[in-house]
């Protein structure tokens, strides 16, 4: 969770950098870099891709940093660049569409030794793969807002700050998200 003190330490840091004291970026890279690998490794999905627009997110952050306004929120403008940076990374893909093997069929993983019951195992990956593929195949119009309060826990107003958007259409964006999910998880669901 996003404490005001960090929020601050995180906006001091940024004021730092902008007047040139550049180890102020690592600091808030090794701060922030766990959360935002997770965030965009679940926007997508292929690691080399999430690790790409990670780095891209801090290079984005260094350029920028003369633009941002300490008086406001530094994890929403961050998650917003990153946000950002998957949308257009996904329109470059559609207008230049390659076909590979995706990571997870490259991969194979040798079970626990201390599994005890590995169809009970099994069916646990099956369901977190399924939960996983049904997030994926979320339009972005949904997925981007679910992603952002279910993993992030960030509050509706910042998700609704992040990608432009009213609190009204964030919760009805969760809401669709979500009855989408149950929908298409419905066989994984408890009857």
């Amino acid at each position: 969770m996003i404490t005001p003190n960090l929020e601050e330490e995180d906006a001091h840091l940024m004021v730092a950098l902008a007047k040139g004291n550049d180890p102020a970026l690592n600091v808030l890279m090794l701060r922030w870099s766990p959360r935002l690998s997770a965030y965009l490794h679940r926007c997508y999905p292929d690691p080399t891709v999430a690790a790409d627009l990670l780095q891209e997110t801090f290079v984005r952050l260094y350029q920028k940093c003369h633009s941002y306004d300490p008086t406001r929120s530094f994890s929403t403008w961050i998650y917003t660049i990153a946000t950002n940076l998957v949308r257009n990374h996904v329109r470059w893909q559609k207008r230049h569409p390659v076909t590979l093997l995706d990571h997870a069929s490259l991969t194979l993983a040798s079970p626990p030794a201390d599994q005890r019951d590995p169809a009970q195992t099994l069916e646990s990956h099956e369901r977190a793969a399924a939960v996983r593929d049904a997030i994926q195949k979320l339009p972005a119009d949904l997925r981007e807002p679910l992603l952002l309060s279910t993993y992030e826990h960030l509050p509706h107003v910042k998700i609704a700050t992040i990608l432009g958007l009213s609190e009204k259409a964030v919760e009805m964006r969760l809401y669709r998200a979500r009855q989408t999910l149950r929908e298409s998880l419905r066989q994984w669901l408890p009857s």
